[in-house]
Parts: C-alpha cells; sequence; structure tokens
C-alpha cells in the first residue's frame, strides 16, 4: 500500500491550495478516505471523510465552508480543496484509510 500527499506549501491568509494523494496496492474505488492533519504540538485531527463512490462525505464544521473532499477513482486519487486558508489551518496534512496514513505534505499559512 501506498499513499503520497503533495499539494502543500505556504501560502498567505485567505489563499487556497488544493492537496492531492496519490494511492495504490489496494482497491481505492472500494475504500473510504480521509484526510487527517497534525498542527504543531497537537495530536492527530481529521479533517474530511468520503465513501467510495464519492457519493457521501463529512468535513468537520472548523472548516466544513472551506475545505471540500473529492476522489477520482479512475485516477485512484484523493483531493482536498483549501480556500480561504486560516493560520490555524497550519499542519502536515495525510490521506489515509482505516489506520493507515501516508506520508503527509505540510502546509503553513502565513498571517
Amino acid at each position: 500500500v501506498q499513499l503520497q500527499a503533495f499539494g502543500g506549501g505556504l501560502v498567505h491568509a485567505g489563499g487556497s491550495l488544493r492537496l492531492s494523494c496519490v494511492t495504490s496496492g489496494f482497491t481505492f474505488a472500494r475504500t473510504a478516505m480521509k484526510w487527517l492533519r497534525q498542527a504543531p504540538g497537537e495530536g492527530l485531527e481529521r479533517v474530511s471523510t468520503i465513501n467510495g463512490d464519492g457519493t457521501w462525505s463529512h468535513t468537520i464544521d472548523s472548516v466544513k465552508d472551506r475545505f471540500t473532499i473529492s476522489r477520482d477513482n479512475g485516477k485512484n486519487t484523493l483531493y482536498l480543496q483549501m480556500n480561504n486558508l486560516k493560520p490555524e489551518d497550519s499542519a502536515v496534512y495525510y490521506c489515509g484509510f482505516n489506520d493507515i496514513r501516508g506520508q503527509g505534505t505540510l502546509v503553513t499559512v502565513s498571517s
């Protein structure tokens, strides 16, 4: 199983980023996926979840009006569109499923 997230970077508050997670080694289209994040000194937080066919998703209240999870099963890729970013969104973002998560991508939002 491989999960590689990328697309992070440094952005000013109010900016946008689109994270991607390229996967392999499992049946992506049948697997509910999630984005998690971990800010410095904080625990791991589940940000958003999407079911296998993309017909259902759940995003935490603090970002649900700004973040959108999606997937392309033909490309085995998971996405997280993040708009109107705030400094408190700064964290390492991971994609994963069940108890598995890949290498993260760092998002830093400057004020």
